[in-house]
């Protein structure tokens, strides 16, 4: 990140600029997501009738895939403070438990006059498999730590 300003207090962003994060999914994600959201789909609990799915077994719920995005923008770039205000993802493969999963972030624009930040986002699996690709859009704003 670049200078700080009134608008970027934190620095502004370039495009260009890239973060990665990875994580191993567990099966206690689907748990812990389906306390949560209550999403009980048999895709996520069900060997058997997850089996006779095109997916061919369990998978985890879409929302603890993209959650690393959520990860890397928060605490790697745009960094603390950001928010996504928009997001346009398409899932493209299953994530099962026992994947390790790398969500990945561009800057494709930023903004001069408000802390705006256009992304393309991937998440892969170790494989290599593209399982999320799509655009967000981000709002970083101030934060002041108690200290």
């Amino acid at each position: 990140m670049t200078q700080t300003s009134d608008v970027w207090p934190n620095g502004k962003p370039e495009v260009g600029q890239a973060a990665t994060r990875t994580r191993d999914v567990k099966s206690r994600d689907i748990e812990l997501f389906t306390e949560i959201s209550g999403d009980f789909n048999p895709l996520h609990y069900d060997e058997v009738a997850a089996s006779k799915t095109p997916f061919g077994g369990i998978v985890v719920q879409g929302g603890v895939t993209s959650a690393i995005l959520n990860a890397v923008v928060a605490e790697d770039l745009p960094g603390p403070g950001t928010v996504f205000l928009q997001t346009n993802w398409s899932f493209k493969a299953p994530v099962r438990p026992g994947d390790s999963i790398t969500g990945e972030v561009e800057v494709t624009k930023v903004r001069d006059d408000k802390p705006i930040t256009e992304l393309n986002t991937r998440i892969s699996t170790g494989d290599g498999t593209v399982v999320l690709s799509g655009t967000a859009v981000c709002y970083t704003m101030p934060i002041v730590k108690n200290e």
